[in-house]
């Protein structure tokens, strides 16, 4: 490694998912390790906030362990660590800053605070080096949904978001309807391929900010379908109900993200977050992109879900704007983007 370099541990316990990260110059990740409780919270039909911090509290020094020696480094090699505080399940949230803290402290290197949403738009600098701000992205994950433009490292300009549930969360609400169960996204995803999308007009939500979403409606629409159907003694159809309530959902969200693009005059447009790993969006996203000769970036799967090395990216370009956090870093569970 050159003399120049900068390698930072990230560390990322917002939800589910202890995960930790070690990152050279911000785009170039040398571990990854996640340990996910998928299993566990799948017997309570979605994530339990008490459970979910015991485990990070078990796992979170075997995770940052592995992370540093998957890179080949030592807590010595290290120029600073970066964490998330927020947005996130309070609890989980404070087991990594307060990991990140003893290291930082001990270590005497810099704390870096991220933004748990900015580490998802990061996730697409790992794969893409061309890729630089400014762009339009659309973050969608089980809490967000946001439509951002992003003007600069770290810096955004929200046109829109959820006004009632995310993306993730319709999933998940619809998949437990339906017979599915947890996490309800990838399940949606999987039986949609066997089913017909135009089966059933689920509705769209008509806003006056035209930014802005809302799928409380389409998950309304499902349960009401559903029901509808049960008092009738027709059959239902899982897979026609899953394949048309996402083609609702990902024809609202292209619809708007190719929308703001082109009145942005923006060329490049990004997905980030858990749903941006959803098929039918990259495909219909894709496709979008191509017939308005935008260029479209996603990340891989593993880092559109909650992990560290989003988090070691986001860190790196805060630690070169001078961003530096003190012993009093707090875990802030409703933490808004663009606040510090």
């Amino acid at each position: 490694m050159s003399a120049k370099d900068v390698l930072i541990l990230a560390i990322e316990s917002s939800c589910d998912e202890t995960a930790a990260s070690v990152v050279k110059n911000g785009r170039t990740i040398l571990s990854n390790i996640i340990s996910s409780q998928i299993a566990l919270h799948t017997l309570y039909g979605g994530v339990v906030p008490e459970i979910a911090s015991r485990k990070h509290i078990e796992k979170i020094n075997q995770v940052v362990e592995e992370a540093l020696t998957e890179a080949d480094v030592t807590l010595e090699d290290l120029d600073a660590v970066g964490v998330t505080y927020g947005p996130g399940l309070v609890g989980a949230l404070l087991v990594g800053v307060a990991e990140a803290k003893a290291i930082s402290y001990a270590k005497k290197l810099p704390l870096i605070g991220v933004h748990h949403i900015e580490g998802h738009v990061s996730a697409n600098y790992i794969e893409h080096p061309d890729l630089k701000p400014p762009f339009m992205c659309l973050i969608v994950s089980g809490g967000h949904t946001h439509l951002v433009i992003v003007k600069d490292y770290g810096e955004f300009e929200i046109l829109g978001r959820t006004r009632d549930d995310a993306a993730g969360e319709a999933f998940d609400k619809v998949a437990r309807a339906i017979g599915l169960g947890y996490p309800g996204g990838p399940k949606i995803d999987k039986v949609s391929k066997e089913g017909n999308p135009n089966a059933i007009v689920f509705p769209k939500a008509k806003l006056e900010d035209p930014y802005d979403f809302s799928f409380s409606g389409v998950k309304s629409a499902v349960l009401n379908h559903i029901n509808r159907c049960k008092m009738q003694g027709e059959e239902i159809c899982e897979a026609d109900i899953a394949a048309s309530f996402q083609k609702a959902v990902v024809d609202t969200l292209v619809e708007k993200a190719v929308k703001a693009a082109k009145e942005h005059h923006m060329d490049k447009l990004a997905i980030a977050g858990g749903v941006a790993s959803n098929s039918a969006l990259r495909q219909a996203m894709k496709e979008a992109c191509e017939r308005e000769h935008i260029r479209f970036y996603y990340p891989s799967p593993i880092f559109c879900t909650d992990n560290a090395a989003m988090i070691g990216v986001a860190a790196y370009y805060e630690y070169k704007k001078g961003v530096r956090h003190g012993w009093d870093l707090n875990a802030v569970p409703n933490l808004k983007l663009g606040e510090r």
